[in-house]
């Protein structure tokens, strides 16, 4: 699961006025917040507004009165769309958009109490999770330079042990200069890395696990908790003295400072804070557990998984190994594609806690050329810079780069609509055997046409049965 870190969004900005923007979330209007998103997803510009007003309002409401800023609840938001359109792109950009932590879940995986599988609650946990990670890494940030300053002073006294007090008492003025002398030309010479190949005996912390497993009909993160409190000292580790080179010795005593110099409880409470406070989950498949008319099979789990949904959604207290968690502000974001399925076939209760509902479009043959060309990771963009690595120079005319959108629009058409997903199936066949003789090649310099692109699409698209099972 991937942790989104605060990252400068003037970094990521365009020129003009957005140039401006500087590191401030609060100084993005709506209109920017989409110019952002705009740079990663083409088209869904509904979705984009929804989701650029209701961060836009969760800035509002933290300027609020505390006791109004209670009531004022996240308008939580409803994806209908096909798969491949963009629906996880735009809440993961707006995410590391707002530095908020983020987390994706398939609401598939879960079941309802009793059955076995995931309980709903795991979302929330799993959110804290990373949480905590985020706040971790930025405070190891903010210490991280007393944290080498004290990581060396130890490999110093490690390179060069302290006086002992008998010498002090006896000699305490020329050993104690020779000896300062003798420290700051080793600390210069660890510096300039002349003693990265000697070795110093360092004790490392052993990672270990326990030798045997808890099965309990309680949930996972309940035997986590219990089992740590009652055996604190069974998960620690034990170190072990070993002989390793001064750089990696180093390394393991920044690791030791930081983790030091870094409060663990403040840790804890800062991450439940921002959870609650500007948590983000990303519930995706919505449509797979609503039940049908007339179906046979677990529709009682599927409502009963959307029952268990439904106070986490509404605002809940969840209990976490780092605290417990109010879910009342946090942002939900469900999605589905609902093809068999209507949003009408959710229950009434959990249909009006996603007031806002946007349509995502389906692809076209002009989208596609846009996804290839226009945002900062476009595939063109990457499969130019995979083979720069091999001395090629690659290069796409615009009539190739349409070629490619037209053939994965009929792919689409003519077998299952997976969107924007299928660029990168027909990508790969174009590419291949470049790809695979690249090392081998005497050319720098290889020129996509449309003449290339059809002699290796062409076939392959023109016939439905090849094309079912090769893109």
């Amino acid at each position: 699961m991937p942790i989104y870190l605060p990252e400068s969004i003037s970094a990521a900005a365009g020129t003009g006025s957005e140039s401006s923007l500087g590191t401030r979330v609060d100084a993005l209007t709506p209109r920017q917040i989409v110019a952002e998103l705009d740079k990663y997803v083409i088209s869904q510009n509904q979705a984009k507004r929804a989701v650029a007003v209701a961060l836009r309002n969760r800035l509002r409401r933290q300027k609020l009165p505390s006791d109004l800023a209670d009531e004022v609840a996240p308008k939580n938001i409803l994806m209908i769309g096909p798969t491949g359109v963009g629906k996880t792109e735009i809440a993961r950009r707006l995410a590391r958009l707002a530095q908020s932590p983020f987390i994706k879940v398939e609401a598939s995986k879960f079941t309802e109490v009793g059955y076995v599988g995931r309980d709903v609650e795991s979302m929330v946990r799993d959110l804290v999770e990373l949480a905590v990670g985020m706040i971790r890494e930025e405070r190891l940030g903010d210490v991280r330079h007393k944290a080498r300053e004290n990581a060396e002073d130890r490999l110093l006294d490690l390179l060069l042990p302290p006086l002992s007090p008998a010498v002090h008492e006896n000699d305490p003025g020329p050993a104690r200069e020779q000896h300062q002398r003798t420290r700051s030309r080793l600390r210069a010479q660890l510096t300039e890395g002349e003693l990265d190949e000697r070795e110093v005996e360092v004790d490392v912390l052993q990672k270990g696990f326990p030798s045997f497993e808890v099965i309990s009909g309680a949930s996972v993160e309940e035997i986590d908790i219990n089992v740590k409190d009652m055996l604190p000292g069974l998960f620690q580790g034990r170190s072990k003295k070993r002989r390793v080179k001064v750089t990696e010795a180093l390394g393991h005593l920044v690791q030791e400072e930081e983790q030091k110099l870094v409060d663990t409880d403040s840790v804890r409470a800062a991450a439940v804070d921002r959870v609650e406070q500007a948590g983000i989950i990303f519930v995706d498949e919505i449509d797979k557990v609503t039940g049908r008319e007339g179906g046979h099979g677990p529709d009682v789990s599927r409502e009963g998984v959307q029952r268990d949904i439904l106070p986490i959604v509404e605002g809940t207290t969840v209990n976490t190994k780092h605290g417990m968690v109010r879910t009342d502000h946090i942002l939900f974001i469900a999605a589905g594609a609902f093809h068999v399925a209507k949003p009408a076939d959710l229950i009434p209760e959990l249909q009006g806690r996603f007031p806002i509902r946007v349509e995502l479009e389906a692809l076209e043959t002009e989208d596609f050329v846009r996804i290839l060309t226009e945002p900062r990771g476009s595939l063109v963009r990457q499969y130019t810079a995979l083979l720069e690595t091999e001395g090629i120079a690659l290069t796409f005319e615009d009539e190739a780069i349409e070629r490619v959108a037209e053939y994965a629009n009929l792919v689409n058409e003519r077998t299952e609509n997976i969107g924007a997903r299928r660029l990168h199936t027909i990508m790969e066949k174009l590419l291949d055997e470049i790809s695979f003789n690249a090392p081998e090649l005497d050319e720098d310099t290889i020129v996509i046409d449309a003449a290339y692109v059809d002699r290796m699409l062409a076939e392959v698209v023109s016939d439905d049965d090849l094309s079912r099972y090769i893109l």
